[in-house]
């Protein structure tokens, strides 16, 4: 995604030139206006217009926002020419220029579409070995003490509802939902808890189990097994993993290849040196 570009919005008190007319073919090297010898181009223009995050200045019609946009490019190219070039800004621009560049070629790596072979074999590496998995779908009466635990169980085998004295007595966020914990894979509990959970039968209901956040008295509702997803399902997001690990490849490669020379004994306490950006 292009960065956006860099106005200079402040109102300056300079005489605007008159843009020749724009060249007949519509290239991006064609110039729409000079200031003092200095080419705005149309590529320039577009780069602009694209960069514009403003939803009410890209809404605007094309006349209006390509007037408005080229008194911004006349004005900053002739405040530029004020300006002292130096080693902050010749860093700053080389920066620039290998950020768009790289940008550029992540773009192009990404661009072709992967094939349904790319996006079966990865599916194939996901998901070809996943076993189903076990989820639970629980409530509980989260309580202080053992004893209010005990007290609790025996309310539920005298017939009351679970619901019920999990609202009046429960003091987890789930209380108020009466004890509903949803769905949820053993792995996602505390061991005591989970032990539990994965010991009783649909509707059965524990004896007091204890862990860190206090005393629990647990429901098993009922029980499902999850199945890995159809590919169908998650071809969008194998899509998209794809294109990263073909870019992410790409420029392990580009780097691997690369010829590295670090230069070795310099102080890293240098790059807090800001003066030296002042230097000509």
């Amino acid at each position: 995604m292009l960065r956006p570009f860099l106005l200079v919005t402040a109102v300056i008190a300079v005489p605007l030139l008159s843009a020749p007319v724009l060249a007949q073919d519509s290239e991006a090297d064609s110039v729409v206006a000079t200031v003092n010898g200095q080419p705005i181009t149309l590529g320039q223009m577009i780069v602009m217009r694209q960069s514009m995050a403003d939803p009410n200045m890209a809404n605007l019609p094309d006349r209006a926002l390509w007037d408005m946009m080229l008194d911004q490019l006349i004005r900053q190219t002739a405040v530029a020419a004020a300006g002292e070039e130096n080693a902050g800004v010749r860093a700053q621009l080389e920066l620039q220029r290998r950020n768009t560049l790289a940008s550029a070629a992540v773009t192009q790596m990404a661009e072709a579409e992967p094939t349904d072979e790319e996006i079966r074999a990865t599916y194939d590496r996901m998901f070809a070995t996943t076993e189903p998995v076990t989820e639970y779908n629980a409530a509980h009466i989260l309580v202080e003490t053992e004893e209010q635990a005990t007290s609790a169980k025996e309310r539920l085998d005298a017939g009351e509802e679970f619901g019920d004295v999990a609202e009046q007595l429960s003091t987890g966020p789930s209380g108020p939902n009466r004890g509903d914990l949803g769905w949820f894979t053993p792995d996602q509990m505390v061991e005591p808890f989970a032990a539990a959970v994965t010991g009783l039968e649909p509707g059965g209901i524990s004896e007091p189990v204890q862990t860190q956040f206090g005393w629990h008295v647990i429901r098993l509702n009922e029980t499902r097994l999850r199945e890995a997803p159809g590919l169908e399902e998650v071809r969008e997001q194998i899509s998209q993993m794809v294109l990263r690990e073909r870019v992410e490849g790409e420029i392990e490669r580009l780097v691997t290849g690369a010829d590295i020379q670090k230069t070795e004994g310099v102080d890293p306490a240098r790059m807090n040196a800001v003066d030296l950006l002042e230097a000509e």
